[in-house]
């Protein structure tokens, strides 16, 4: 495979914010890009170049007309943590994209999975589908990531951290943490999608450093010019207040990763893997120090913050 053949790529959650990464990337690199989505234009985020195949993942003839002529897919599952519609998605997709001769499906589980099976769906059902791409037997490569830098630019944490130096996050403040951004991510995504010699492996991408809160702190008093603390949000108080942004169901799924977390049976789950991915890939994801320092952090600080 190589990238420097214009391909056409497929991205599955380009309206979100990991999808959207991606695929702004790939159309600044001269690919044609689709995305699937019944959302009107005045809804949907601005994607310069992308076509917007109109459709969902429960209707299969439309995700078998979706992929027509596709040669690459990058696939980020909404946020749905009910097994059955998890598992019909990932089938639609995986037929499709064997039916229409993609070459390769790139699959970012959008979390690190446990290697026990856990009860947590927001774990579970993106381990179910893994194995339901998998068993398509298109080309599946996986990227893990662990938590993303952007989730701290966010109107539940960036008022406070550029105000007020608070970075409050539900993770305990002694579990090591890879943090990643949506733009590195989007990187190891393009890279995944034509890298040769890596086919149907599995990547526990994460950022250059591994973080415990008081140090991702620094990292962030650096990056902004002023003292930062960390304090350690509770699971629940978390979710009530995620609840309010993207309802209750979605909010609970999100939530069980932090409550798994807060639990301490696995503390390195999220931890950097020594760079190997990154490595592999040949990707170079930033420092945190650096990110922080290139985002507009005015924003929540300036005349028209809330």
């Amino acid at each position: 495979m190589s990238e420097h053949m214009l391909q056409r790529c497929a991205v599955v959650g380009a309206t979100g914010f990991q999808g959207g990464a991606v695929a702004r990337l790939l159309t600044s690199r001269g690919h044609r890009v689709r995305t699937l989505t019944r959302k009107a234009a005045s809804e949907r985020p601005e994607l310069p170049g992308v076509f917007c195949h109109p459709g969902d993942l429960d209707d299969r003839d439309e995700v078998l007309r979706f992929l027509e002529g596709a040669t690459h897919v990058s696939v980020v599952m909404p946020l749905m943590y009910d097994p059955d519609r998890i598992e019909t998605w990932a089938r639609h997709l995986g037929e499709a994209a064997r039916e229409n001769g993609v070459q390769r499906i790139v699959y970012n589980a959008n979390t690190r999975i446990p290697g026990r099976t856990t009860g947590v769906a927001a774990f579970e059902t993106r381990r179910l589908a893994e194995s339901v791409l998998r068993r398509s037997g298109v080309d599946v490569v996986v990227l893990r990531p662990p938590v993303y830098l952007d989730n701290l630019f966010s109107p539940w944490n960036g008022p406070s951290l550029a105000r007020d130096g608070i970075l409050a996050y539900p993770l305990p403040a002694g579990t090591e943490t890879a943090w990643i951004s949506h733009a590195d991510l989007a990187e190891a995504t393009a890279a995944a999608m034509f890298a040769d010699g890596i086919d149907g492996r599995t990547f526990d991408i994460g950022g250059s450093q591994s973080l415990t809160g008081d140090r991702l702190a620094q990292e962030f008093a650096m990056g902004l010019g002023r003292g930062v603390r960390y304090e350690a949000l509770p699971a629940d108080v978390f979710e009530k207040g995620l609840a309010a942004q993207i309802g209750a169901v979605a909010a609970a799924g999100v939530a069980g990763i932090y409550h798994y977390m807060a639990a301490g049976d696995d503390p390195g789950l999220l931890a950097g893997d020594g760079g190997t991915s990154a490595q592999a890939l040949g990707v170079h994801p930033s420092a945190v120090d650096l990110w922080v320092t290139h985002q507009p952090w005015q924003v929540w600080t300036g005349p028209d913050a809330a």
